[in-house]
């Protein structure tokens, strides 16, 4: 089990534009860098277990070292829409960083067995792994955990430095 602290925090609307709006206003995030078209298709990532094939527009920002990230749905099903759908929007997950390849399948094998489900996993274009874990019956409905390449580190710190 990583014992991190979080690296990110993140959202879940069908409005990002406005969402970017109110955690600027609460957080002081001065830009936003905008994904769309994120796409989590069959080849690489798995929703409950299959193969996913979903479209996002995501937004990424920092306050202070904390990244801020808005995911919008587009399309598909995802762990994204089920919140929506169950939840509305809100915050719908903290990211812990694995540090190897090693640590994040370490990480995700000591959740399971900790009784976590598993919603999605994948790995993203530039290398980065993911996998949503949670405990919902416990009020613990995603933790993601992540291994993060260097590629996608820089892209991160620039993300950063447009703060300044």
């Amino acid at each position: 089990m990583l014992h991190q602290t979080p690296v990110q925090i993140a959202w879940v609307t069908g409005d990002l534009a406005a969402t970017e709006t109110a955690l600027s206003s609460l957080l002081g995030a001065r830009k936003w860098i905008r994904m769309p078209g994120v796409h989590f298709g069959p080849d690489t990532c798995t929703y409950h277990g299959r193969p996913a094939d979903a479209v996002a527009d995501i937004s990424l920002s920092y306050a202070g070292a904390t990244q801020l990230e808005i995911i919008a749905p587009v399309r598909g099903d995802s762990v994204y829409t089920e919140f929506l759908d169950r939840c509305g929007p809100g915050l719908h997950h903290i990211c812990v960083e694995a540090p190897d390849a090693e640590a994040f399948t370490a990480a995700v094998r000591a959740a399971e067995r900790g009784g976590a489900t598993v919603a999605m996993t994948g790995t993203m274009p530039g290398g980065m792994r993911f996998a949503y874990v949670g405990a919902e019956d416990a009020g613990v409905p995603f933790i993601e955990i992540a291994h993060i390449p260097p590629e996608i580190h820089a892209f991160f710190q620039y993300v950063k430095e447009e703060q300044e």
